[in-house]
């Protein structure tokens, strides 16, 4: 790897802001430079680029705790941020990379483990793990010879959040987006050798790669951050690239609900927009449901969206005892 990189933080814990730096960081900024970036989101779900974000996230959870969900440029499984896991991010240029490498990126980070007593390895094709457990997944993105590394570090994150946020769906989908694999996680923090916080942690991580590396500061100009916030505000905070980028898939959802009785949805998604929907169950209604799956169809998998296609009408006039939230939650959660 080369021995010369500029260091970046980016100030920032909003994930839509963060991801568009690392793209700016790769696109814009001079390639005939090496950039290290480390960088925490908070309270965010990161969907690989190939996924669906409909599999992957517990929507519910999510919307319930404020969850972010963002899409990624490269590839890989689905991961949790919160404030207390690290990231880190190389950007190299290398004209003569063709395969994905991901232990000459992760051999760094467990060197810099073991400045804290941490002894990890590298495992299977992009995790780094402690006792067999998984404390850091690893993606590439690539690009004419130029190459992005980004990988998280969990050090005191909340793992009870991590399996709720990611928690596999029960109902019944068929899509063609690649789905995560879970593996059993763990914190780096109970494995150190002193009682570290995060910042510590960062100051650590940031000090080996100073050490390691010939590493000059770079720090974002007001011409760099006005590109940025763009680039956030115009791809990455938007609907259609976090949800409709989504492959298509067909879902089946059975719910029971109190003063109602049993309800199936059956739907066709594809790009986020449904594009087919079914109603059937045990419970009563009277009008023609045609009406209802009329209204629904062609609408974004999005609550505010299909708020505004059931305005005006009472749902339990086709579903007796079903409000227009409860139907929507049947839909999305």
């Amino acid at each position: 790897m080369a021995k010369d990189f500029y260091y970046i933080e980016t100030g920032s814990t909003d994930p839509y802001h963060n991801l568009a730096a690392e793209q700016y960081v790769f696109d814009c900024l001079p390639k005939t430079n090496n950039y290290f970036i480390l960088w925490q989101n908070d309270n965010t779900i990161v969907i690989g680029k190939n996924q669906n974000a409909f599999r992957e996230v517990n929507i519910g959870f999510a919307e319930d705790n404020k969850i972010h969900v963002a899409r990624r440029l490269s590839g890989g499984g689905a991961v949790y941020h919160d404030l207390g896991n690290v990231n880190f991010t190389f950007i190299v240029d290398d004209s003569n990379v063709s395969t994905f490498d991901f232990a000459e990126f992760c051999r760094p980070v467990i060197a810099a483990l073991l400045k804290i007593g941490v002894k990890a390895d590298i495992s299977g094709r992009n995790d780094m793990m402690i006792d067999g457990k998984k404390f850091s997944g690893n993606s590439q993105y690539m690009k004419m010879g130029r190459v992005m590394h980004h990988g998280t570090l969990m050090f005191d994150s909340d793992l009870d959040i991590v399996s709720k946020a990611l928690k596999v769906s029960k109902d019944k989908i068929e899509s063609k987006g690649v789905k995560s694999v879970r593996s059993h996680v763990t914190n780096i923090k109970p494995y150190a050798d002193s009682e570290y916080t995060v910042e510590d942690f960062k100051s650590v991580l940031r000090s080996y790669m100073f050490k390691e590396f010939r590493m000059t500061e770079y720090v974002f100009s007001d011409k760099d951050e006005a590109a940025i916030n763009d680039l956030a505000k115009n791809r990455y905070e938007t609907w259609e690239w976090n949800f409709g980028e989504s492959p298509k898939y067909a879902i089946e959802k059975e719910r029971r609900i109190e003063g109602c009785g049993e309800i199936q949805a059956a739907m066709n998604v594809d790009h986020g927009i449904i594009t087919a929907i079914e109603f059937h169950g045990d419970y009563f209604g009277n009008g023609d449901p045609q009406e209802l799956t009329d209204r629904i169809t062609g609408c974004k998998a999005e609550r505010s969206n299909l708020l505004d296609a059931l305005s005006g009408i009472q749902v339990d006039d086709w579903i007796y005892g079903l409000d227009k939230e409860q139907l929507i939650d049947i839909i999305l959660r």
